[in-house]
């Protein structure tokens, strides 16, 4: 629901990360007296909101590393940039571009964050007038924070403004474990004084904050904190307005998702051109090359499915038939996967099965290849919650018939009336069995969602999944003492010794 745009006014007035300090010096604070209003803390919040939908964090650099990271998805075009196929075989640089475009975006975000939270001291109004707005900028720096410290582990960790370019070239890295803290801190908060809901949910409501508190401690292996997290969300189902999508293919149609009460918080793409902001990359990404079939002039074929996703997923499985593309049209014929790259004019698509969640159903409006999108991309959705509450509940309580009725509420929609009675309903696992079930039903529920390499890191699954049994087969440049982690940007090491050391191996 595209009701408000997002305000940028306070992108150049606040630290977005030790980049181009010299050549620009963009680490001071707002003019003095700007907040006066509750209208000037939402000013603040929208930019930090504004901020993920660009090109460098959600349009294509930050997605598109998770994506690659993961076991599911891969090259599909060869010529296409390094920077991306590093990460795709592990092979990533200090200086590697993607990494470097994004941790500046990142610290934009949680810049505009601390400038509402800040400037929302000098609005002279009641907590309860003012707490509510302010708390989607206490949610939106918890958000990013959340990403960096789960890619970096050791981060700088801001919670105000910076008020001069000594103090900004002077930031060290805050340990992990005090990270988390402070984010659990902000989104305990943003819990407090956020609304029970929005008028959309691209707006953080209570049930957003809810939702991620679960998945921190998830993340953290405090699963009994994850599971009364989770269970609150479930408990008030009602009040948050939340339920499963009846249809799973719903949920990737722009032109009614604005409605479904699945979606918990979402990134909403408005086709902004200019710069990149607000442009949606993933259906270009994602899709092929030359294809017709959705009037998007084609994708670009760069992160495909390993041909292993679409063998591995049993047909009878919904989930698959709606994640995957496994035919074409080129020159008004329909062709199927096998014949993709013969059958495309550039020979640059692969003859795999593409993801099809962010191409079929884009938006009566979509332009160029899909960048102009009305898509909206749940960063967390109801579904996930169910999931987070199934799996911690098996670490504390194992065996129960609790755990087992979240995850057949998920698959009762996956079997999608097939007659087949799969995936069927889970029952009578033991602890260790019943963990592998949820990782898998992870894997399969929120394929290409940009979640599978968070499960594969904080679960430690890389030497599993990528060895010659994986869905892409033998990564040998895997390295489990390594590769959990990203390197931090080397220009950011090389203009503020602080932030060392490196993380290990690069």
């Amino acid at each position: 629901m595209k009701n408000y745009k997002y305000i940028f006014l306070l992108v150049g007035l606040s630290l977005i990360g030790c980049s181009d300090l010299e050549e620009e010096p963009i680490g001071l604070l707002a003019p003095d007296g700007f907040f006066n209003t509750t209208n000037d803390i939402q000013t603040a919040a929208n930019a930090a909101f504004g901020h993920m939908t660009h090109e460098d964090f959600w349009g294509r650099k930050m997605s598109l590393t998770l994506m690659l990271r993961g076991d599911m998805v891969a090259i599909g075009d060869p010529t296409t940039s390094t920077q991306r196929i590093e990460h795709d075989v592990f092979n990533v640089p200090a200086d590697n571009g993607m990494i470097d475009g994004y941790w500046l975006r990142v610290f934009q975000i949680i810049a505009a964050a601390n400038q509402a939270i800040a400037g929302a001291e000098d609005v002279d109004v009641a907590e309860e007038i003012k707490n509510p707005i302010t708390a989607q900028a206490y949610f939106a720096r918890a958000f990013a924070n959340f990403h960096l410290v789960r890619q970096f582990g050791d981060i700088p960790y801001l919670t105000g403004p910076i008020t001069d370019l000594e103090a900004a070239s002077s930031i060290s890295k805050t340990p992990a474990a005090e990270v988390y803290t402070n984010i659990i801190a902000d989104l305990e908060f943003a819990k407090t004084w956020l609304p029970n809901k929005q008028v959309a949910r691209s707006i953080p409501a209570k049930s957003a904050a809810h939702s991620y508190l679960a998945l921190v401690y998830l993340t953290m292996g405090e699963y009994q904190k994850a599971y009364d997290e989770a269970k609150g969300v479930i408990d008030n189902e009602g009040t948050y307005n939340l339920g499963l999508e009846t249809d799973f293919q719903d949920l990737f149609d722009a032109t009614i998702i604005d409605g479904s009460i699945e979606p918990i918080f979402v990134l909403d793409f408005i086709g902004v051109s200019d710069g990149d902001d607000g442009r949606d990359y993933q259906a270009a990404l994602t899709g092929l090359r030359d294809d017709e079939q959705y009037g998007l002039g084609g994708g670009w074929s760069v992160a495909v499915p390993s041909l292993e996703v679409y063998n591995t997923w049993d047909g009878r499985d919904y989930r698959k038939a709606v994640s995957l593309d496994t035919t074409a049209v080129f020159d008004g014929i329909t062709v199927p996967y096998t014949a993709f790259k013969e059958s495309g004019g550039s020979g640059r698509g692969v003859n795999r099965p593409h993801i099809a969640k962010y191409t079929r159903h884009i938006g009566v409006t979509a332009t160029g290849n899909g960048r102009g999108s009305e898509q909206n991309y749940m960063m967390m959705r109801y579904a996930e919650v169910l999931l987070i509450a199934a799996e911690a509940l098996n670490e504390v309580n194992p065996g129960t018939t609790e755990a087992e009725g979240y995850i057949n509420r998920i698959r009762e929609r996956a079997r999608n009336g097939n007659g087949s009675e799969f995936p069927a309903d889970v029952s009578g696992l033991s602890q260790d069995d019943f963990r592998t079930m949820v990782l898998e039903e992870r894997k399969w529920e929120l394929a290409f969602e940009f979640k599978r390499w968070y499960d594969i890191a904080r679960r430690k699954l890389g030497v599993e999944v990528f060895n010659a049994s994986g869905l892409e087969g033998e990564k040998p440049n895997f390295d489990p003492a390594q590769d959990y982690l990203l390197p931090i940007p080397a220009d950011e090491l090389a203009r503020n010794p602080n932030l060392e050391p490196q993380n290990p191996g690069y």
